[in-house]
């Protein structure tokens, strides 16, 4: 019930941040876009906009509970179409709105023996540097670039939300050297079955080489990279899907902090915009919880 009802928003809304990204008419109208588009504090209606991002993002929390995908996807395509702020700025608070649920939900997978540390630091540590070198390029580069680029990624965010077929728990008949000489496999209670599942892992450097990519274009666009992270984990390396999405939000607490440095250094991360976004999508995503719970599909 839960799954069809998150398939079904996730894709619609993820749908129509296609749409957004990739309008012509707003690619043009990026060329145009400087810092001065940020309120003034001596504008005597600059209060609104922090109320209304309050909001948007209230309502964002819901669907991304609801739609089983991360904020910062939400965040960045439809607050930089919508609102007058610089690209810069919203990739800096899009990456702050994903760290936050990070944090909050990772000391807790750990202590659950959920989140793998063996699987998560070394897929971190290539993740977080390529974050660092994607946050670099993409404030270097030109707005209308980086937008036309965004478009491109969100329209491949919703082609693996269509086509990924998730497993609960990959057959993996054999662990390969690499993973076997970093000690990459762990033990995990399914409650549902009443049994310890025992897992391993394969193809770990392909693997491995895919999140220069994930962790590039985290960095590059401020969308988190959950959306990357748990269909390489599960579906090539072969972890369970509970260890990858455990897994894959702690990374996010790693990748998104090493890329944000790089947002706050620019000076591109501003409280008016931070503060609402948070507040909203915490907000939003205690509701978005209690909605699932007794949500028809």
């Amino acid at each position: 019930m839960q799954g069809n009802i998150r398939e079904k928003v996730g894709v619609l809304f993820v749908s129509l941040m296609c749409a957004i990204m990739l309008s012509p008419a707003w690619a043009l109208a990026s060329e145009v876009v400087t810092m001065d588009q940020i309120p003034a504090a001596g504008d005597p209606g600059w209060w609104k906009w922090p109320v209304i991002l309050l909001f948007v993002t209230f309502v964002m929390g819901i669907i991304a509970v609801l739609g089983g995908v991360g904020g910062g996807v939400l965040f960045v395509p439809i607050i930089g179409g919508f609102f007058p702020f610089h690209l810069d700025f919203v990739r800096g608070a899009g990456l702050l709105v994903a760290l936050c649920g990070a944090l909050a939900a990772g000391p807790g997978l750990l202590k659950a023996n959920l989140a793998s540390l063996r699987l998560a630091m070394p897929v971190a540590l290539i993740a977080s540097t390529m974050a660092i070198v994607g946050a670099m390029v993409g404030l270097a580069l030109p707005t209308h670039i980086v937008q036309l680029a965004l478009g491109g990624t969100i329209l491949g965010i919703v082609a693996i939300m269509l086509t990924a077929k998730k497993s609960t728990v990959p057959h993996v008949p054999q662990a390969d050297a690499l993973s076997t000489a970093l000690r990459i496999t762990g033990v995990f209670y399914e409650p549902t079955t009443k049994e310890e599942i025992n897992w391993k892992i394969h193809r770990t450097i392909p693997g491995l080489l895919t999140f220069i990519i994930i962790g590039f274009m985290a960095g590059m666009f401020g969308l988190g990279a959950g959306w990357a992270n748990v269909p390489v984990l599960n579906l090539m390396m072969g972890a369970p899907l509970k260890i990858s999405v455990a897994t894959s939000k702690f990374l996010l607490s790693i990748t998104d902090t090493s890329a944000a440095w790089i947002y706050f250094n620019k000076g591109c991360v501003i409280p008016m915009m931070v503060v609402p976004s948070l507040i909203g999508i915490m907000l939003g995503s205690f509701v978005g919880v209690r909605l699932l719970k007794v949500a028809k599909p």
